[in-house]
């Protein structure tokens, strides 16, 4: 799930936009095949980038841009009756293109007001983060931290070589579905990124 905060940089034209955006990520990724994440938590990340409409009509629209993007998860392991655990945080950082259609229900054409509806794929390529760790077995205990590495594999294929929390493909892709209020200067949205490439093969 993704909050995002768009505010109005330069009007081309009649309608064309172009947007900076920020905000909140709250991310998490799954570790199952039924797509439950079990013991994983959310993580809090963030995005930012330039995005842009085309202005086709009133009701309807195309967007894309390139944001910077964080995602990834915390996630948790405990053994010998929970006693023992190891617990891991992984925020890859992503660039990420996006290409939405728009449905737009005007709500004031004078003030270029509406409610909107989106929904579109999306594809990143990794750039970079960080995966730090932290375990306790039979009562020693031990931290540290890693650059995330990323490899060329073949995001379609679960196979992977030496996987860790650390170590992902670079390649992500998935679909995205929201909606908003533009209210012609600002514009506030919430977006649900739902990623289908296997990152991580572990």
């Amino acid at each position: 799930m993704i909050v995002v905060l768009f505010v109005t940089l330069v009007t081309i034209g009649a309608n064309a936009q172009f947007y900076a955006q920020g905000g909140l990520n709250l991310a998490n990724i799954t570790n199952t095949n039924n797509g439950q994440t079990e013991k994983n938590h959310l993580l809090p990340t963030f995005n930012a980038g330039l995005m842009g409409k085309f202005g086709i009509s009133n009701t309807f629209d195309m967007e894309s841009g390139i944001l910077f993007t964080g995602k990834g998860s915390k996630a948790e392991t405990y053994f010998n009756n929970d006693a023992d655990y190891v617990k891991t945080k992984f925020n890859p950082l992503y660039l990420e293109v996006p290409l939405n259609a728009v449905v737009k229900i005007p709500l004031d054409t004078k003030m270029k007001s509406n409610i909107f509806f989106h929904a579109g794929p999306y594809v990143a390529v990794g750039i970079g983060g960080k995966s730090t760790r932290e375990s306790s077995i039979i009562g020693l205990r031990t931290s540290s931290s890693s650059k995330i590495k990323f490899s060329n594999d073949d995001p379609f294929t679960s196979r992977q070589d030496d996987a860790a929390y650390d170590k992902l493909k670079r390649f992500d892709y998935g679909f995205n579905l929201g909606g908003g209020i533009d209210f012609g200067k600002l514009l506030l949205k919430a977006n649900y990124g739902f990623g289908l490439a296997k990152i991580n093969s572990k």
